[in-house]
């Protein structure tokens, strides 16, 4: 009798269970998180910190920022680190709208880069190929710049630092456009001849988000054509976050930064490609770009025959120095992007210093630095400038003083004839630099004089000028 009790109670147990569940997974959708949503999420979560400070480049608690501290160490060794020690990239993907040799860009009429980003790079609207594999800018009549302007004379390059538009910075975007940016800039990248910038994010609306990595990067490909109509000529890609979204984030980089007319170094679908200068024909001079990062979480990173990744400046960089080398050959006027330093040091380690001279000896004329996250001083070597660190440009706001500063750094060119460096102050608001006043900026550059190398002097007004010791 009681046998029979105990099976009618177990039956009973056993069908409200099952109702329990089945109730529980309509309500649930039944289905798991999605892994992308889940690595997006976490990427805006910031370690505790007893001092309100994020570790690196000190951005806000909760938005997406810099990079651990093992990242830190790693940049400091000869050596890159060994695949394993962070997060394992998803399986190799291709993207075969990427250029092998792409051509170039242009500043005219930047403000309309969606529809003349087609023509600026030397594309056939029809088939969509490479023309020339050179770039042939156009005169900037449209946004006010010099025209029919005869050959030899200087050319004007800015550079800003670096650049992501994810995050907090993203909400913003989403909210008050993606110009907003550039509201306080002005005419000031449309009037150059040459603008260029380190874009710290991968660019998709796909990919899965890097594991084992504290602080990971997504940013939507609405981004670009506002930066291109605000000026940006050239991208480099050459950092530790642009495969943030793995290799299916960074060849979708390379096609939306495609679509938008602006050119990249220092990533891409092989080595060879990542680590083929830029060439762009200026004012009668040819200009090459390199771009080469020495700050990578793991190895794999590296780009290699058949594999996508970035152009890798760690040991003794000799493909690098090769590039330097092989654009010497052609070019008047050669320029190394450089991604390397520690987070947050004003100034540069020697990792930083060896490498500088060694592309300078190379062949390179002009070398510009990033990844502190905060500006570094300048230093001329053999005549040739050296900028360690361009700072934060369009990025999260920090509880760290010293990321708030930056400028934009203007380099007047001549061929064979040494370039002219000059600084305007900025700092840096959640995802917008904002003019400094006429204090603040005076301040700033003779913080840079005290951060600059062998009597370098920065006056007032930001114009760079060598010290006895060069």
């Amino acid at each position: 009798m009681w046998g029979f009790v105990n099976l009618i109670l177990l039956s009973v147990i056993v069908l409200l269970v099952g109702y329990y569940l089945v109730t529980q997974k309509e309500q649930t959708g039944g289905s798991a998180p999605d892994s992308r949503n889940t690595a997006q999420q976490s990427a805006d979560q910031q370690p505790a910190d007893p001092k309100g400070t994020v570790s690196g480049s000190g951005e806000e608690k909760g938005s997406s920022g810099s990079e651990p501290s093992s990242e830190e160490t790693a940049e400091e060794n000869s050596d890159p680190p060994s695949s394993g020690q962070s997060e394992n990239p998803p399986d190799q993907e291709t993207v075969d709208a990427e250029q092998g040799q792409p051509a170039g860009s242009g500043k005219d009429g930047k403000d309309q880069a969606s529809q003349e980003g087609k023509q600026e790079t030397g594309k056939d609207s029809a088939s969509g190929k490479a023309d020339p594999q050179q770039d042939q800018i156009p005169e900037k009549l449209a946004s006010g710049g010099a025209s029919n302007a005869p050959s030899g004379q200087a050319i004007l390059i800015h550079f800003v630092g670096d650049m992501i538009f994810s995050g907090k910075v993203e909400t913003l975007l989403e909210s008050k456009g993606y110009s907003y940016p550039f509201t306080y800039l002005g005419d000031l990248l449309k009037k150059d001849d040459l603008t260029l910038g380190n874009l710290e994010t991968p660019v998709t609306t796909r990919g899965v988000g890097a594991k084992n990595k504290t602080y990971v990067f997504k940013s939507s490909p609405k981004a670009l054509d506002a930066l291109r109509a605000a000026g940006m000529d050239a991208v480099t890609l050459a950092n530790n976050h642009i495969l943030d979204q793995g290799e299916e984030g960074l060849l979708d980089t390379i096609t939306h930064l495609g679509a938008s007319g602006i050119k990249y170094v220092g990533a891409g679908k092989n080595a060879a490609r990542a680590y083929a200068p830029e060439y762009f024909s200026i004012k009668g001079m040819k200009v090459a770009l390199v771009g080469a990062s020495r700050v990578y979480p793991e190895s794999s990173w590296a780009a290699g025959t058949n594999k996508p990744g970035v152009a890798s400046a760690y040991g003794q960089a000799p493909e690098v120095l090769k590039s330097i080398a092989e654009a010497r050959k052609s070019a008047d006027l050669v320029i190394v992007m450089a991604h390397w330093g520690i987070e947050r040091q004003s100034t540069p380690d020697a990792n930083q210093k060896a490498l500088a001279h060694a592309f300078i000896d190379a062949g390179a004329d002009l070398i510009i630095g990033a990844h502190p996250h905060v500006l570094q001083g300048l230093e001329q070597y053999k005549g040739k400038w050296i900028a360690y660190s361009t700072g934060n440009f369009i990025f999260t706001k920090s509880t760290v003083p010293a990321t708030w500063k930056t400028a934009v750094f203007q380099a007047s060119c001549r061929p064979n004839g040494g370039c002219d460096m000059k600084l305007i102050p900025y700092k840096t608001e959640l995802g917008q630099p904002v003019p400094m006043t006429a204090e603040e900026g005076k301040k700033l550059m003779q913080e840079m004089q005290q951060l600059s190398i062998g009597g370098v002097r920065v006056s007032g007004d930001g114009t760079v000028t060598a010290g006895s010791a060069r």
